[in-house]
């Protein structure tokens, strides 16, 4: 055992190693805090404990349990640039100015525009929308763009999910004229605010708004907040109703869901209303897009993640970019059909795609000498699509618990474009950043979990040793400290609707509220079943005879997969429970995350 090990609390169910290489702990919570939680709230003890154990406070309890737009939002003003982008918006409507919203090609950029253009239209302005090609311009403003938009009348542009690093492209904006209001989220660099009208970012160095964590969806809900308080301002309201803006929740809740914000505060807020005011499917794309992926009911994080999401994203990543945030703007439905139905074709391709470069990237791995081992994976073949090389960077990282990086060289530019995952506890953005400056790569940044990169082909090799030489700390680390937080042990006769629904009072679940994870001490597996896809079900069977539906996903050729398809010996469990509706039986299903062998933990 390592001196790293050796540091990191006592293994929980005696697992140091899980099959997935992972040590198990009881997730930490203070014994008078879990009481007081108890007491006040009336919750049951391990509700109570998990609470705790997510950091809240005795006094943030109630908001935390039923998060309110009353008691969590912020003031607009708190935000350094808003009253002035609003009142530069505001004149725009007024003077009805040729305006355009660029927004970036993802969800969040998409449901942010969809936020900007809902708002004039409801004033009765039509916005227009650009967003640029993944392929040909890439991420964000270009002077290009910008000079190609002023030619064809544009006097002022909104940018959403993007700009606020565009140096450039907003050097360009004001040599030729054009107004610039930008409304982003991402990190930025250095304390130089680029020339622009208005640059509204919680995370610029200047904004004491508190509210860094917020997706662009959100940032731009605040601005409706301030839009309408100065349309009031103005008196614009007397010939026209006050726009509601708790119709447009669900969009704010796409992008705080799908852009993985810590969802706790204001952000927590936005995604649990936001939900409610989704599941009502007002919007007519997003009814459009949960009819032709045959889901319904109530909306929840999986609908918004697994469901709408994805299929959203794919119009940025191999079709057309502007399809999503067109399809989230609609009112009209056939419209609405047309472009989800194009969207569910184009996330259909993309899934093939990403499956043959994730196929090809792990067979690369464990080809190539020694590189499964190394403490940073940096993969790369001719022509893999750019457009989902995130997605499999992600992948190989669930799959071999290191940072990961996937190329895909185009030969004919000769460069290669790089994404990047990384574990908790590896700050691969800040490697990348030294890589570049190292002169590495014609381009690179990013953040603590994940990076971007440009790079000559034949620098590969290199940057591949330089990020091990670099990374192996933090990897080692980080290796040690990787393990499963676990809320609860659980029998599988205890395992019903009624522990699945106490637990729920805790959603939505996302980064900073972890979904509950529980344990279940020797048990043994019976039916266990390959299934298309690499999945395995199998049933849980407790000492008691008590019986569980399982699933595990994506594990078949691995050793946990490999261990659910034994039957007989005692094992332990750990994992989430899901609802299982199948022909109204409202009961429960064990999602197997992990699982240890108590003979050899």
């Amino acid at each position: 055992m390592t001196v790293a090990e050796l540091d990191q609390p006592e293994a929980y169910l005696g697992v140091h190693r899980s099959l997935t290489g992972r040590a198990w702990r009881e997730r930490a919570a203070d014994p008078e805090l879990v009481r007081r939680h108890q007491l006040s709230l009336g919750l049951s003890q391990p509700l109570a404990r998990a609470l705790a154990s997510r950091g809240i406070g005795h006094d943030d309890g109630p908001d935390y349990l039923n998060p309110t737009l009353k008691a969590l939002f912020p003031d607009p003003s708190g935000f350094t640039d808003m009253d002035r982008a609003a009142a530069i918006l505001v004149d725009a409507l007024e003077r009805r100015r040729p305006a355009v919203v660029f927004a970036d090609y993802d969800v969040d950029g998409a449901s942010s525009a969809a936020q900007l253009v809902r708002w004039f239209r409801s004033q009765g302005h039509e916005l227009s929308i650009y967003v640029p090609d993944r392929l040909t311009e890439g991420y964000g403003p270009s002077p290009a763009a910008f000079r190609r938009l002023k030619d064809e009348g544009a006097e002022l542009v909104v940018t959403v999910d993007c700009g606020a690093a565009a140096h450039d492209a907003l050097a360009c904006a004001a040599e030729i004229g054009l107004e610039v209001v930008v409304i982003d989220h991402h990190l930025m660099r250095g304390d130089e605010i680029p020339p622009v009208a208005a640059l509204v970012n919680p995370n610029r160095p200047d904004c004491r708004s508190g509210q860094g964590r917020l997706a662009a969806a959100g940032v731009t809900f605040v601005l409706l907040a301030a839009l309408n308080r100065e349309a009031r301002r103005r008196g614009l309201f007397g010939d026209r109703p006050e726009p509601d803006l708790r119709q447009w929740l669900d969009l704010a809740a796409m992008g705080a869901i799908c852009d993985v914000t810590q969802l706790v505060g204001f952000n927590r807020a936005l995604a649990a209303q936001g939900l409610k005011v989704m599941s009502a499917w007002r919007n007519p794309g997003l009814k459009a897009l949960l009819e032709v992926a045959k889901s319904q009911g109530p909306a929840s994080v999986f609908h918004v993640g697994f469901v709408l999401g994805p299929r959203i994203n794919a119009g940025g990543r191999i079709g057309r970019s502007d399809l999503g945030a067109r399809l989230l703007s609609t009112d009209d439905p056939e419209e609405a059909r047309a472009l989800a139905e194009e969207l569910d074709g184009l996330n259909a391709s993309r899934k093939e795609v990403e499956r043959q470069v994730t196929e090809a990237a792990i067979e690369l791995i464990e080809r190539q000498s020694n590189q499964a081992d190394a403490p940073v994976l940096v993969v790369a073949a001719d022509d893999w699509h750019p457009g989902v090389i995130g997605i499999v960077a992600g992948r190989l990282r669930e799959r071999y618990r290191k940072p990961t990086i996937v190329i895909g060289v185009d030969r004919a530019a000769n460069v290669g474009k790089g994404s990047g995952r990384s574990q908790p506890g590896v700050n691969l953005g800040r490697a990348v950043q030294a890589a570049y400056e190292e002169g590495l790569l014609l381009a690179g940044g990013g953040h603590a979990m994940a990076a971007g990169l440009s790079v000559r082909p034949d620098s590969i090799p290199e940057l591949r040793e330089f990020l091990c030489d670099r990374l192996a700390g933090e990897a080692e680390a980080a290796s040690a400290a990787d393990g499963l937080e676990i809320d609860a042990v659980v029998t599988t006769a205890g395992c019903d609707r009624g522990l699945w629904q106490d637990f729920q009072r805790l959603a939505p679940f996302g980064p900073g509220n972890p979904e509950p994870l529980f344990a279940a001490a020797d048990v043994r597996i019976e039916r266990p079943m390959a299934l298309r896809g690499g999945h395995v079900r199998c049933t849980l069977v407790d000492r008691s005879g008590g019986k569980l539906k399982a699933v595990a996903w994506r594990v078949e050729d691995s050793d946990l997969g490999r261990r659910l398809l034994q039957e007989g010996g005692a094992i332990h469990v750990a994992g989430r429970l899901k609802p299982d509706d199948w022909q109204g039986r409202e009961g429960v299903q064990f999602e197997i995350e992990d699982a240890a062998d108590p003979r050899s933990v």
